[in-house]
């Protein structure tokens, strides 16, 4: 009996016409677990969203049913995508996220991270998308290359990340810094990309 009410529970979309390429346009995301409603959110959910506007969203509504772990994921985000004193560049670190969610498969994240990348580099859209049509091996230049390549190897498992790689970034320019910002971003969303294809699944953009 606790199977099947456990698997009443799980939302369906029987008539969801799902994407099935990589894309820079908005994708939408739906859950498979029920998010916690908005006007039952309380003094201390919003706390862990950190952002109030993060309420609107479905996936951040489903994290907030621990609020203490969505808070501490948050403002790890946060820092590691906008804390640009030093180091990488926002756009390289958005490159790094999606070269990571396009390894892994995550159409939402990918879509989020090449669309930033974009919108931080408009000079270098073609380049964003070329990572997006062809994968990793999609033509690049060295600096491009090397954070695309050392996010992949992060992303297929930690091993095949290596000296080989620090060298490639370091000859392309990076300082120790940035090199750790190209591995922050890779290794944030491998656990990123596996938490929201755990979750729910990516809908076509918005007509």
């Amino acid at each position: 009996m606790a199977s099947v009410e456990s698997a009443e529970r799980v939302i369906r979309y029987p008539d969801l016409v799902r994407p099935n390429e990589f894309t820079q346009a908005e994708l939408g995301w739906v859950p498979w677990l029920e998010p916690k409603a908005v006007e039952d959110l309380t003094d201390e959910d919003y706390a862990g969203l950190v952002e109030r506007a993060r309420a609107g969203s479905p996936y951040f509504r489903l994290l907030v049913r621990d609020p203490v772990v969505l808070g501490a994921r948050t403002r790890a985000d946060n820092d590691i995508f906008y804390n640009t004193d030093a180091g990488l560049g926002r756009a390289e670190r958005e490159l790094s996220a999606a070269a990571t969610s396009r390894t892994n498969g995550c159409l939402f994240c990918a879509s989020v991270h090449s669309r930033f990348a974009s919108l931080q580099a408009p000079s270098r859209r073609d380049d964003v998308q070329r990572l997006l049509d062809e994968g990793i091996d999609g033509e690049q230049d060295d600096r491009w290359t090397a954070v695309i390549e050392a996010a992949a190897a992060l992303t297929a498992t930690p091993s095949h990340f290596g000296p080989a790689h620090v060298a490639a970034l370091r000859d392309a320019g990076l300082d120790d810094q940035a090199i750790v910002d190209v591995v922050q971003s890779a290794a944030f969303f491998n656990w990123a990309n596996r938490l929201m294809l755990a979750l729910g699944e990516a809908t076509p953009p918005a007509e």
